[in-house]
């Protein structure tokens, strides 16, 4: 399962994972699992898979890493 990192979340309810290549990825609340949007901090480690939206590549998944 790939890892990155948290670059920025919203207060809509998206976010976007950075993945060590040129473009981030983004990510939907309703894609978190194992813990809640709230509790997910920029900086944070998490695990995801990667799949495709209606606007192109997005993480889903998305859980902290460890």
């Amino acid at each position: 399962m790939p890892q990155g990192t948290i670059k920025r979340l919203t207060d809509k309810g998206f976010g976007f994972i950075g993945t060590g290549g040129k473009d981030d990825l983004f990510f939907h609340m309703s894609n978190v699992q194992g813990t809640t949007f709230d509790q997910l901090y920029e900086g944070q480690k998490v695990d995801y898979t990667e799949g495709r939206g209606p606007k192109g590549p997005r993480a889903e998944n998305v859980r902290p890493a460890g």
